[in-house]
Formats: structure tokens, C-alpha cells, sequence
């Protein structure tokens, strides 16, 4: 199969690969750039971006919007020529802020998850930035779509499609995913693609729809542009490369996961998420955790009653300390046995995608 570019508008990526924000920290500047130079598109996560700022703890919003600013304007500069993006949760208390500055530094593409980014084109209007909602139902993808032309007149410049068996916080619930009477990708994919076709007819616009969640090969990419999607988003294979931004022992816990270590837990961001079973996640299931600091980050959260603080598990795990901290992971972590390179990897992809037939 001939590899197709990816088109967004006037955004035109070489290799239809989206690699997936991963937060907090795990996919910052470094590993964006990376995967732009390679032709593909590179996205920084924008959750909790200031945690190496001084003030983080005392001054949360001022220190994620420096830290926003210092990742986008190295990415520029490391990928001067590529597609950069960031992701951004929409529980997140200063998701305004966050994605107005993001659009103020010119950044190419937001991709935005965790609850429907309902006011995200008012955000976004007068500016060249892409926008991209993340949903996992052709439900979800009517609503945001009707939602954003009857107030906006604008449509999506790109659905990503995230499935069950995606990493880090998943749009089923838990007991959808611990039963497995959870949707196909594929099936829900077809549907997605579907619910839109009007919208495409209505604006003479094309809505690029990408897959994304549990695709860990170029067969699984091949399947998926054969199957009418666009492109493919994956996050999950670019942790084990030397670009990704993360401690080498957070790269390390992908590779030394066993199958039976991957697994569903709770999430103070009030969705189920996927991550390695160490310390922390028995920990969770045990209720032996505490908040100690409030950095008022979520709007679901409520520091008196949830379950732990995702910031600082996130945090631990992302600088080092994988036994106290949370391992996101998507359900192919396991397959992985070796740090690689970007190049290497989009270069095996690219090639597993060509010898498809």
C-alpha cells in the first residue's frame, strides 16, 4: 500500500502518524520535534507543563503557561519545518489560558480529550491553529460537531477516534472495560465517519477522521487508512524511543511489563485509565492515599474526597520514581523490548505500511 500524506486544511504531514500528547511530561519539545522532522505530527502535552518551574506548586497557572510557552518555542526550534501540537485537557481549570496561549505562540494543531471541548472554536477564531476533539462514540462526534455549527459555524478540522484500548484516561467505563463489552475501533471508526458526512457536505470541507488506541504496527495503520481513516493517532510505541521526554526508568517500565501487569484504575479526573500495576496502583486499590498539596488543577476534582493527586503520581513517575508514581500505558505496552529511535521506528512503520497488500 502506498502510504498517503495526512492533509488538514493547509497542514500537510508526509506520514499519516499523529503521536499522542502524553502528560504529565512524557511528551514535551524533544519527542514533538522528533516525530515532526520525521514527517509525522508531533504533540506536546500540555497537562501540568510547568512542573519543572520553581513556583510550580505555589503559582500552578503562571508556571504551565511559561512552561507551554518554553516547549512550543523549542519545538519550533528544534522542528522548524514540521507540524507541532498540543494537547489539551478540557478538565483543566485554565484550559481558556492554556489553549489561548498555545494559539498566541502559533502552534500548529490542539488536539483536546477528557470531556467535549465545547467552546474550543471561540478559543481558536482569527488564528491558522487546527482543532482536533477526541471522542470515542459517533454519538460524541454528532454532539461536537452539531454543538460547534449551530454556535460557531465551524466544524472540526480533524476527529481523532480513541478507542478502548488506548492509554492514560479512557472515554468508557470502567465496567465496559473490566467486562470487555466494549465497542471495536473499527466499528466505531465506520461510525464516526458516518455521523460526519453531512458536515462535510454542509462546509465543502473534508473532517480527516484518525484512529487511535491499541494500533502498535504498520499492518494496524494499513487496516485502518484501507478502512477509510485518515491517518492513525499512537502514543504507546513512541515512550520506548530515545527522543521521548520521560525518564529512562519510565521507558524501562514499558519494557519490562508483562501482559498481566497492565490494568484498569481509578482516576481523580473521574474517568477510568489504563496503567502498569507497581506500588502506587495497590495503593489505589487499598485507599492508603492522601492529597498532601491541592494545585487545583481539575475541574472534577475535590481534593477532601478524591481517591490521590494525578499530578504528583503523574510527576514521580514521569522523573524517575515508577513504583510511587502512575505508568500510563496502552494495552500493546507489553509488546515492546527495546529503546529505539523516532527515525528508526516511523521508518518501520512506514515500511510495514508499504508492504501491506
Amino acid at each position: 500500500m502506498k502510504i498517503p500524506p495526512l492533509k488538514i486544511g493547509d497542514l500537510v504531514a508526509k506520514v499519516p502518524i499523529i503521536q499522542g500528547g502524553m502528560g504529565v511530561g512524557v511528551s514535551l519539545s524533544n519527542l514533538a520535534a522528533a516525530v515532526a522532522n520525521e514527517g509525522g505530527i508531533g504533540v506536546i502535552s500540555g497537562v501540568q507543563i510547568g512542573f519543572k518551574e520553581k513556583d510550580f506548586k505555589t503559582n500552578n497557572d503562571g508556571a504551565n503557561i511559561r512552561g507551554l510557552i518554553k516547549e512550543i518555542r523549542n519545538a519550533k526550534k528544534l522542528s522548524p519545518k514540521g507540524i507541532i501540537g498540543v494537547n489539551m485537557l478540557s478538565a483543566v481549570n485554565n484550559y481558556k489560558d492554556m489553549v489561548k496561549t498555545a494559539v498566541k505562540e502559533k502552534i500548529d494543531l490542539i488536539v483536546s480529550g477528557a470531556g467535549l471541548p465545547k467552546n474550543l472554536p471561540e478559543l481558536v477564531m482569527g488564528s491558522d491553529t487546527k482543532i482536533a476533539p477526541i471522542v470515542s462514540s459517533g454519538k460524541a462526534a454528532a454532539v461536537i460537531a452539531k454543538i460547534w455549527d449551530r454556535k460557531y459555524k465551524y466544524v472540526p478540522d480533524v476527529v481523532i477516534v480513541e478507542g478502548p484500548e488506548a492509554g492514560g484516561h479512557l472515554g468508557f467505563s470502567g465496567e465496559q472495560l473490566i467486562s470487555l463489552k466494549i465497542p471495536n475501533l473499527k466499528d466505531i471508526v465506520k461510525e464516526v465517519i458516518e455521523v460526519l458526512k453531512p458536515f462535510v457536505e454542509k462546509y465543502k470541507k473534508d473532517i480527516p477522521v484518525i484512529a487511535a488506541g491499541g494500533i502498535y504496527t504498520g499492518k494496524d495503520i494499513a487496516e485502518f487508512l484501507k478502512l477509510g481513516a485518515a491517518g492513525v493517532q499512537m502514543s504507546t510505541r513512541f515512550v520506548a524511543t530515545e527522543e521521548c521526554d520521560a525518564h529512562i526508568n519510565f521507558k524501562k517500565a514499558y519494557i519490562s511489563a508483562n501482559k498481566e501487569d497492565i490494568q484498569i484504575i481509578k482516576s481523580p479526573v473521574g474517568m477510568p485509565g489504563r496503567a502498569i500495576r507497581n506500588a502506587f496502583a495497590k495503593s489505589i486499590e487499598e485507599g492508603r492515599l492522601k492529597v498532601k498539596k491541592c494545585y487545583n488543577c481539575l475541574k472534577a476534582c475535590n481534593p477532601a474526597t478524591t481517591l490521590y493527586c494525578i499530578s504528583d503520581a503523574l510527576i514521580n513517575s514521569v522523573q524517575g520514581d515508577v513504583e510511587n508514581g502512575l505508568v500510563f500505558v496502552g494495552t500493546n505496552a507489553y509488546r515492546m523490548n527495546e529503546i529505539i529511535t523516532v527515525s528508526k521506528l516511523i521508518k518501520e512503520l512506514v515500511k510495514e505500511v508499504e508492504d501491506f497488500k
